[in-house]
């Protein structure tokens, strides 16, 4: 999964590909968690959207956290309607790859998947992770509902303070409402799974964030 390291410029809406009327066929049941893959979900569970560059490993971090029912890779952000993998890959589509996560809310919570993705990246990066280069790979929260955007930007605002006095730069992250989300391709779910000695270039900073915002704050 390494491309041109001069593809950085996202695409624009003119430009882009207009895509397709059909949806990608996945497989009904998670391959990992043994639940249902697309809705309907459980009325009270909630929903999350994230891109840290690579969909495979952070699709990995999101399944082992208890209380999450299933997961999800697929495409978010950009103009095409149910893009390939090859389309995004090449830039002609604006999305970014992204993780979809289904949890229940009584087991765990919004702040813990903010604590999983801030962790497990580096969002200071811009249209790249690590060795993994273009607009697919850039960061990003898509929020669902007032609360996670509250959350979303207040874990924003203090993650920054700590990575600014540990040296790094400003975050890039995408953090709006959540677009779309078009699966990927059956072979991408749960890939770490079905090959474990697949590709992973996921990596953090090395810091901690604190998951002890509310929504009230």
């Amino acid at each position: 999964m390494f491309w041109n390291r001069d593809k950085v410029q996202m695409i624009t809406a003119d430009k882009a590909l207009k895509g397709r009327d059909q949806k990608m066929a996945v497989s009904p049941i998670h391959h990992v968690l043994k639940t249902p893959m697309e809705p309907p979900f459980p009325a009270n569970y909630q929903l999350a959207m994230f891109g840290m560059g690579c969909f495979w490993g952070a699709e990995r971090k999101f399944w082992e956290i208890e209380g999450v029912y299933s997961t999800a890779v697929g495409y978010a952000g950009g103009h095409t309607s149910n893009p390939t993998y090859q389309e995004v890959c090449a830039e002609l589509t604006g999305h970014a790859e992204v993780v979809h996560v289904v949890f229940d809310p009584e087991i765990t919570s919004y702040q813990q998947m903010l604590k999983t993705f801030w962790e497990n990246h580096n969002p200071t990066q811009g249209m790249r992770q690590g060795n993994d280069m273009g607009t697919q790979y850039r960061s990003a929260i898509y929020w669902h509902n007032p609360t996670q955007q509250h959350l979303s930007q207040n874990s924003l605002h203090s993650f920054q303070a700590q990575l600014l006095e540990a040296g790094f730069g400003e975050i890039t992250t995408e953090c709006y409402e959540a677009p779309t989300f078009y699966y990927a391709e059956d072979y991408h779910q749960q890939y770490l799974a079905k090959n474990p000695t697949g590709y992973c270039g996921l990596g953090g900073t090395g810091l901690s964030w604190s998951s002890g915002i509310t929504a009230s704050e």
